[in-house]
């Protein structure tokens, strides 16, 4: 039986406390009935000073002596995605459960190394893909589960952001394979997983990419894709848009429907064509929404699941397991595009 929390508020820590972090301390901050900011950690002295200041609760230079001290029921880690691993298998160790920011990991060995290892601790892994909680995101996934677009014929998605050299310079393990990873597993890392929460398992992949920062990893690809279905598509992923974000898309083509989410993070349905009719299609516009923000508004949509979990209320939307499958796309591009060959599912037999 893992971790059920009903009888008071769930004790959370945030790990990192950069860019993203924020996203975490609001979100927690909207369910002051059941969570309870406890503490922090950043090895900057700086940015443990302002949390301090800003939340009022410690914020820690060590992460060990923070798990030990406090003692918080969840971790959230918003640190560099090479760190996830250890700090998740440590978390573990202590009998904490883990909150991962995407990609879980940058390794598959690594990733498939925290699932057993919460797993053998009896603690939950929860990793984020706030994005799946995006209103336009839900009435796509719906019209999948119903089966509206018949068979599917093609699928398509383009991520046109701009990171320039000055975002990678502002930290060292930005822009490296050991911490950070490249433009598909770190800020196409949300598209990536439209490929296999959305159309379903993949069969096959063949990726190539290349760099045009000063930086280790790839800011442009190319990925093709054939699902289990019988679907094709592809990816188009680059950091170096001219000169601000352009476009974060997907478009589907099946026999009974077409589809288009676009805008600068899949925030617009563009185009809603399906051969039936159904009530929700009058919906369609309210979905869109304005946002200055590629990271959309899903998480405190993704926190309100943790809450229900640790309630007994319900299951997770995206565990370890489920991270696992659009880490496997990922190291399959890689592994692809270093290699120069068709790469097939599943890594592991």
């Amino acid at each position: 039986m893992l971790p059920i929390i009903s009888d008071r508020k769930i004790r959370i820590a945030v790990v990192g406390c950069g860019r993203i972090s924020k996203n975490h301390f609001e979100s927690i901050r909207k369910f002051p009935d059941d969570l309870e900011l406890v503490g922090a950690c950043d090895v900057d002295a700086s940015v443990a000073e302002y949390v301090e200041k800003t939340y009022t609760v410690p914020c820690y230079r060590s992460y060990t002596k923070m798990l030990a001290e406090l003692k918080p029921d969840v971790v959230a880690l918003c640190t560099p995605s090479g760190l996830h691993p250890q700090q998740t298998v440590e978390a573990a160790k202590a009998g904490v459960n883990v909150i991962t920011e995407k990609p879980m990991a940058t390794r598959w060995a690594d990733g498939v190394h925290m699932v057993k290892s919460c797993d053998e601790a009896r603690v939950r892994l929860f990793v984020v893909k706030q994005n799946r909680r995006n209103a336009t995101l839900q009435l796509l996934k719906r019209a999948m589960e119903e089966k509206r677009f018949g068979r599917l014929h093609m699928v398509h998605l383009n991520v046109f952001w701009t990171r320039p050299q000055a975002y990678y310079d502002q930290a060292k393990w930005r822009g490296t394979w050991e911490l950070d990873g490249g433009a598909f597993m770190n800020q196409a890392s949300h598209y990536v997983d439209l490929i296999e929460w959305l159309i379903g398992p993949v069969a096959d992949i063949q990726a190539m990419t290349s760099t045009n920062r000063n930086i280790e990893v790839e800011d442009t690809g190319v990925m093709n894709v054939r699902w289990r279905n019988g679907a094709l598509g592809s990816m188009s992923v680059t950091m170096c848009t001219y000169p601000k974000n352009y476009e974060g898309s997907i478009t589907i083509i099946g026999e009974t429907g077409t589809v288009r989410v676009g805008g600068v993070a899949a925030n617009e349905i563009l185009t809603w064509e399906f051969a039936d009719k159904m009530p929700y299609d009058e919906n369609v516009q309210a979905a869109s929404y304005e946002t200055t923000s590629v990271y959309g508004f899903g998480h405190p949509l993704y926190y309100k699941n943790v809450v229900d979990v640790f309630r007994g209320a319900a299951e997770p939307e995206t565990d370890g397991r489920e991270g696992l499958k659009s880490l496997e796309v990922l190291i399959a591009a890689y592994l692809s595009a270093r290699d120069g060959r068709t790469v097939s599912l599943p890594l592991e037999y």
